[in-house]
């Protein structure tokens, strides 16, 4: 059984294989945060270069809108290779799938709501 901190680890190596494969580049950091049923997923440094110039050269709500309906529909459509990542990492199936995106910071954030908190065997203290 792994430890909670195992857990997030796995889950931040799932999350960065599956934009790197599925959106085309990995972020720049992350980290995910096990809560009870609750795992926090932050990204950094998502936006592609295209991605970014379209924010820059678009008048902002315009690129902003636009950005961010694409970045749904791209995890809307992958929900379900996502949902396989962190059930097979935690060994709970997720309720739901929350996203968002910022344009500015190139931020992004994925909650995942599970039917359960996930079983995790206490870490040794040092």
């Amino acid at each position: 059984m792994k430890t909670q901190g195992e857990i997030e680890a796995a889950v931040c190596k799932g999350m960065s294989h599956f934009e790197q494969e599925y959106m085309g580049r990995g972020p720049t950091d992350i980290r995910a945060h096990l809560i009870g049923d609750l795992l926090v997923v932050r990204l950094k440094g998502v936006l592609t270069a295209a991605e970014q110039h379209l924010v820059r050269t678009l008048p902002a709500e315009k690129g902003r809108d636009l950005l961010k309906q694409v970045r749904t529909q791209l995890i809307e459509t992958a929900r379900p290779a996502l949902e396989t990542v962190i059930h097979d990492i935690t060994g709970v199936k997720p309720r739901s799938l929350h996203h968002d995106i910022s344009t500015h910071t190139g931020e992004e954030i994925v909650i995942f709501t599970l039917h359960e908190s996930p079983a995790y065997r206490e870490s040794k203290k040092k």
